[in-house]
C-alpha cells in the first residue's frame, strides 16, 4: 500500500546510491500526486481513525494472520530462487502457525527460533539475474519498480491461496492482507506524513527510501562513498 514501502529503509543500515536517471519520472510524479491526494482524502483518515483498534490485540492478530497468508507464495519463491532450507524454514513456520498457532492469529513459530524470511517473485527474477528496469509509481501501491511491479503481478497468479481457497474464503484472505497493510498505515502514520505529505520533494525521497530498501534487502550494499545524500548543505555539512 501507498507509502509503506519507505518504512523498511528507515531501517536499512547501509545507504545506496540514487537512481543514475529516472525515465519516467514525469508520468510518476503526476501518479505520486494522485497517490498523495488519495492518502490524504481517505486512506490516511481511515488509517488514523482506526488506530485504536489497530494498536490493540486484535491489530497483532490481524498481522499474525496475514503474515500467514504471505507463507506459500514465499516457500514457493525460495524454492524457485534455489533457496531451500529457507523454504523449509517458511514451512515449518506455516505449518506450527496455522495449527498451533490457531489459523496463524498466534505466533508461537517466531518464539521456537522460526521467524518470518519473506520475499516476492521481483527477488526470484533477482535471483534468475534479471535488472530491476525503471523505476515506476503505482496508483495506490506507490514506489516499485519494472521488475518488482511484474513481479507483484506474477506473485498474485501464483499465489497457492489463489487456487486452494474459494469464495468467500478468498476474499476474506485478501481482506485481511488490505487490512494488515492499513494496520502498518496507522503503526508508522507519523513517518509517512511527514514524508508524503511535510516534505519539500516527497516524490524524491520516496524514491531514494524505496530503492534503497530494496537493493539492500536483495543483498545489493555499496561502499558509503558512493552514497549521495540529497539533504547534505552544499558546503558538505
Amino acid at each position: 500500500m501507498l507509502g509503506l514501502a519507505v518504512l523498511t529503509a528507515c531501517a536499512a543500515p547501509a545507504p545506496l546510491p540514487l537512481p543514475q536517471s529516472d525515465v519516467h519520472e514525469a508520468a510518476n510524479r503526476r501518479v505520486h500526486a494522485l497517490n498523495q491526494s488519495i492518502d490524504k482524502a481517505l486512506i490516511g483518515p481511515v488509517a488514523r481513525g482506526a488506530s485504536p483498534l489497530f494498536n490493540s490485540p486484535f491489530g497483532v492478530g490481524l498481522n499474525n494472520v496475514a503474515g500467514n497468508l504471505s507463507m506459500p507464495a514465499a516457500i514457493l519463491n525460495k524454492t524457485l530462487q534455489g533457496r531451500f532450507e529457507d523454504a523449509v524454514h517458511n514451512t515449518w513456520r506455516l505449518a506450527i502457525n496455522t495449527t498451533i498457532g490457531l489459523g496463524g492469529l498466534l505466533d508461537p513459530a517466531s518464539a521456537m527460533g522460526l521467524t518470518e524470511r519473506d520475499t516476492d517473485f521481483g527477488a526470484t527474477l533477482h535471483t534468475w539475474g534479471a535488472g530491476e528496469g525503471a523505476y515506476l509509481v503505482l496508483p495506490v501501491v506507490g514506489p516499485t519498480t519494472e521488475r518488482d511491479a511484474l513481479g507483484q503481478v506474477v506473485d498474485i497468479v501464483i499465489d497457492p491461496l489463489g487456487t486452494v481457497l474459494k469464495k468467500p474464503e478468498s476474499t476474506w484472505a485478501r481482506g485481511i492482507k488490505f487490512g494488515s497493510k492499513l494496520s502498518d498505515r496507522a503503526r508508522f502514520g507519523d513517518t509517512v506524513d511527514s514524508i508524503l505529505h511535510e516534505s519539500a520533494d516527497s516524490y524524491a525521497q520516496f524514491r531514494l527510501l524505496y530503492l534503497q530498501s530494496r537493493r539492500f534487502e536483495l543483498g545489493q550494499e555499496v561502499a558509503d562513498e558512493a552514497f549521495i545524500d540529497p539533504y547534505a548543505d552544499t558546503d558538505g555539512n
